[in-house]
């Protein structure tokens, strides 16, 4: 059976408060997982700000880290409505809904999928810096990233940790619209958020400091959290 949680912040959220930045809200769903009967023994992060996030909820559970790369697909003239995503091992999400609102058909997210398939895996090459894909199978997962507005690539996250074999697939995030986290829960085995506001538009209006986060920061904390398990 299937846990889903909104829990507040572990200490008391005020309206209108928000994260400092991606590590202070890293350190905080840090905390809420470390609560978890069974802490995950691997932290999957939806590049790029997933990975700062993930960072530090890995180094504070001595959990391993890695990227799972998965590309939003734009619906056409709107790149940032997602009409569905696909991951690195070639699992591809269809927002129904979106699609049926807009009169596109699965297909054009299939063939938008096939089109973007090569650059996804030669970008999740170039941030793993050259290391293999720490392995998934027979391991219990958490994904994370920096927030959820809609969740559709965190729903091709879920399916891409299945697919690759996990044990077990949670997901953990900061901050998440209450839609999104309840589609998340109906297909991870656990899914929490630290916050989850009444009203949501944009990740970035619950952080102070918002940057875009670059690909050499993805390397370096990948790099680092290699280094401290020796892999």
């Amino acid at each position: 059976m299937r846990d889903y949680f909104t829990r507040q912040a572990p200490l008391i959220w005020e309206k209108g408060m928000r994260f400092r930045d991606r590590r202070e809200a890293g350190l905080r769903l840090l905390e809420l997982v470390r609560r978890w009967p069974e802490p995950p023994e691997l932290v999957l992060a939806i590049p790029r700000g997933g990975v700062v996030v993930g960072y530090e909820v890995a180094r504070g559970l001595g959990a391993g880290l890695d990227v799972l790369m998965v590309r939003k697909i734009g619906v056409p003239g709107n790149p940032e409505l997602a009409a569905g995503a696909v991951s690195e091992d070639g699992e591809v999400y269809v927002e129904r809904e979106v699609i049926e609102l807009y009169g596109l058909d699965e297909s054009y997210v299939f063939e938008r999928a096939s089109s973007m398939l090569g650059e996804v895996r030669e970008r999740a090459q170039r941030l793993r810096g050259g290391a293999e894909r720490l392995e998934v199978r027979g391991r219990s997962v958490v994904l994370v990233d920096d927030g959820m507005a809609t969740g559709s690539t965190m729903m091709a996250g879920i399916r891409s940790a299945r697919r690759l074999g996990a044990k077990s697939v949670s997901v953990a995030v900061p901050v998440s619209s209450r839609e999104a986290l309840m589609r998340a829960a109906l297909e991870a085995d656990r899914a929490e958020a630290v916050f989850v506001p009444d009203e949501f538009f944009a990740v970035g209006e619950f952080y102070e400091h918002f940057p875009q986060v670059d690909d050499e920061e993805v390397i370096g904390l990948l790099r680092a959290a290699r280094a401290v398990r020796g892999t």
